[in-house]
């Protein structure tokens, strides 16, 4: 009786498509989590804040709902291409690496032909979406940089082959996307509050790379890569660090006056700043054993907190 009992609930149509659809959803979603962690989607909140903040000072205000869409979906492909390709140059790297010898491409859950179409389908979203600008508003220009930024941006991977500098390269890619912002919503008023942020957010993002790449501090030295860490030791990378967080700062509150910014933003800043303190206080040359935590936390509060500060500043003060 239990054999026959349990045949149909084994063997019926009803259980085999229940178990098909189970095993499709979890595959996909198995899938798609695995192509969130190729390029570290929740990173996203680094650059994108930046960005929106240059949205709604190029815009002096709301800059309207397509507008906003175009840049976040070019924020999105843009970054994704990049870090895409960052996994790609770096597969061997990253696999003789404990840290990243769990990733997708060396875990064999993305393959690296894969990891190649996905890369040309974010470059290609990532100029149509610039397109979108000459369609929505006449505004060629992020449709004719598009291309020359997805080569900065996918090149600061090879970087660190052969020059110390590559956090601050890494700072440049993604100081454009203030930069880039602005010229999308308003090439015209492109001046020095939009070079002063893109400036900031290069500081900002050279310094936390710094102290990320303390993590891989004996990797780089095997295979003879050029972290600062690597060439400087971690006393003196630190130092480096520290001095472009402060000036990271002091561009941060030059932005306010350049850029018609009042308390609410200074606010922030001065937040943003205690902030930095502290992620610089949670590392030392002898223990950098919290730099994963030091990176993701502190820097995603400050990139928020100064977005949510400046658009709200622009909104309700300006």
């Amino acid at each position: 009786m239990r054999n026959t009992e349990r045949g149909p609930r084994r063997c019926g149509a009803s259980g085999l498509g229940a178990g098909s659809i189970n095993t499709a959803d979890a595959n996909s979603d198995s899938r798609l989590a695995a192509y969130g962690r190729l390029v570290k989607f929740s990173h996203t909140v680094f650059a994108l804040p930046f960005a929106l903040l240059a949205t709604f000072l190029a815009a002096d205000g709301w800059p309207g709902a397509a507008p906003l869409a175009l840049i976040l979906a070019c924020m999105v492909t843009a970054r994704s291409a990049a870090m895409t390709f960052n996994r790609i140059a770096d597969v061997r790297i990253d696999a003789r690496n404990p840290r990243t010898a769990d990733r997708p491409l060396q875990t064999g859950e993305i393959s690296l032909p894969a990891a190649w179409v996905f890369y040309a389908l974010c470059c290609v979203g990532f100029v149509t979406s610039a397109t979108g600008f000459y369609l929505l508003a006449g505004n060629y220009w992020p449709a004719v940089c598009a291309v020359p930024v997805l080569v900065f941006i996918s090149g600061y991977s090879l970087a660190k082959r052969f020059t110390s500098l590559c956090h601050l390269l890494l700072g440049a890619a993604l100081g454009l996307s203030p930069l880039g912002a602005w010229v999308a919503i308003d090439p015209g008023t492109l001046g020095p509050p939009a070079g002063v942020l893109g400036l900031a957010v290069l500081g900002w993002v050279g310094g936390f790379d710094i102290i990320y790449s303390l993590q891989d501090l004996p990797v780089d030295r095997r295979d003879k890569l050029w972290s600062l860490p690597a060439r400087l030791g971690p006393a003196g990378a630190l130092w480096v660090s520290r001095a472009l967080h402060a000036t990271t700062v002091v561009l941060l509150a030059a932005l306010a006056p350049l850029a018609g910014l009042g308390w609410i933003y200074l606010t922030g800043v001065g937040v943003a700043a205690a902030l930095l303190a502290i992620e610089q206080a949670m590392v030392s040359p002898r223990d950098f054993s919290r730099a994963g935590g030091a990176f993701f936390y502190a820097n995603a509060a400050v990139s928020c907190l100064l977005a949510a500060a400046g658009v709200a500043d622009v909104l309700l003060l300006s």
